[in-house]
């Protein structure tokens, strides 16, 4: 069993940056990790993945401003939120999983964290 935990949502202004955190525990293993994100009356879409073996993924929508990377030997993943926008605004979900391909389809992914809220004001 894995727990996800997030942190660093907040409100911040359009233009301006956010850091998310997910720390990982239980069982160690090789997991994909990815965040989600999920807008008032959306579906839970894809936003960034970084598989334990390397390569980073990220939904067009956020190439060139968001960057996910892992510290903590793997057990924490943190996605830096820079030139943000108000359609980014959504509880962004931390997820982990042994998928090793689809990384942008949610049902791969095992676990899930409880998710944080991420408002950008205009």
């Amino acid at each position: 069993q894995v727990q996800l935990v997030e942190s660093g949502g907040g409100l911040v202004q359009a233009g301006g940056s956010l850091r998310l955190s997910c720390a990982a525990s239980g069982t160690y293993r090789r997991y994909t990790m990815g965040w989600f994100r999920q807008a008032p009356g959306k579906e839970r879409e894809f936003v960034a993945a970084i598989p334990w073996t390397g390569g980073f993924y990220y939904a067009d929508s956020v190439k060139g401003r968001f960057t996910i990377s892992r510290v903590n030997a793997g057990n924490t993943v943190s996605l830096q939120m820079n030139s943000l926008k108000p359609e980014d605004t959504a509880v962004y979900y931390c997820s982990a999983g042994t998928l090793s391909a689809a990384y942008e389809q949610r049902g791969q992914y095992n676990y899930w964290g409880q998710g944080t809220q991420v408002t950008v004001s205009s």
